[in-house]
């Protein structure tokens, strides 16, 4: 089943590649959407996709970017289709 995930990652996470590290790793899952800062200093994750593979991606990320995320913030939803790859928002 397809749904909509909205991640926002706290801590000290914009200026170490952040966004390019979720980038490639979204390379690796079939997954759509975006990666993006925010201007308070959090990174926003908007992926569309099956749960387990948006499970297996932030697992991942989480993993690999430990030392840097200090909280994330999920919320879930209905999946609305609008996406056709996966990239990063400026």
């Amino acid at each position: 089943m397809t749904e909509r995930r909205t991640y926002h990652f706290d801590g000290r996470i914009q200026g170490i590649g952040f966004r390019y590290t979720t980038h490639n790793m979204a390379q690796q899952y079939a997954v759509l959407g975006y990666v993006k800062n925010l201007p308070d200093g959090r990174v926003e994750l908007v992926v569309e996709g099956d749960e387990a593979e948006m499970d297996s991606l932030v697992q991942d990320l989480q993993r690999r970017m430990n030392n840097f995320i200090r909280h994330t913030e999920a919320h879930s939803g209905p999946a609305t289709g609008e996406f056709d790859n996966f990239n990063i928002r400026h």
